[in-house]
């Protein structure tokens, strides 16, 4: 299917030091997938068949334990590189990538991709340095929950979603996503009843205001103290 292309590809990290007619080459080699809210791009455990670039909408990347428990990972946001796992080989998907609204992504196969790679060098690169920045996202995660209190933790989330998708407001920064206290929990490690509490504690000293699926930062300078407190 003709596709949109990103509008604008030189933000993103997959393309750099490419030239305009090696991106737009490249970029003309996907295809579009357009699927509706709830719908999935894949499902965890699926083979690693296919490469992605969210053009429009948002995509929750959550994950399934063995006891059966959904934990949300990340939210992508346009525009975004996920499924990179199919760089590698004989891989499958380690997380499902469901739309929260209306999604439209560029989509490779995993052998448009491989010989894209083998194409353009500088391509190849730029993908492991993204294999690579995944990693360290993780491996931080990680380490925010095994050493950090939950309220620093909490804070830092919310200013990381805050830089992907908030919106300067009269009142501060608002973050209109449809994430409940749940999924809060879920991102930072933590009980749903720890979040709430953290948030209506934030609430009352006026450093946020939340309501449904939005969440507005009413004193940014104040989670960010919280967010870099090391004790």
């Amino acid at each position: 299917m003709p596709f949109q292309p990103v509008s604008r590809p030189q933000d993103l990290g997959l393309f750099k030091n490419l030239s305009p007619l090696e991106v737009e080459t490249i970029l003309y080699t996907g295809r579009q997938k357009k699927i509706s809210a709830e719908e999935f791009f894949f499902m965890q455990d699926d083979p690693a068949e296919a490469f992605y670039v969210l053009s429009q909408g948002k995509v929750r990347l959550s994950q399934f334990t063995s006891d059966g428990q959904q934990i949300l990972l990340r939210i992508i946001v346009p525009v975004t590189p996920f499924g990179a796992v199919a760089l590698a080989e004989n891989e499958h998907y380690p997380v499902s990538a469901q739309a929260i609204e209306p999604c439209t992504a560029i989509v490779w196969s995993k052998a448009t991709l491989d010989q894209l790679l083998v194409k353009y060098p500088q391509l190849a690169i730029n993908a492991v340095k993204i294999l690579a920045e995944h990693v360290q996202e993780f491996q931080q995660r990680f380490t925010e929950i095994a050493t950090q209190r939950v309220e620093r933790r909490l804070a830092r989330m919310i200013l990381r979603l805050a830089n992907q998708i908030g919106v300067k407001t009269e009142r501060g920064v608002e973050v209109n996503l449809p994430l409940s206290r749940q999924d809060l929990a879920e991102m930072v490690g933590t009980t749903l009843y720890t979040v709430s509490r953290t948030l209506s504690q934030w609430e009352t000293q006026g450093l946020i205001h939340s309501g449904r699926e939005r969440l507005i930062i009413l004193h940014p300078h104040g989670l960010v103290k919280i967010a870099d407190e090391e004790t």
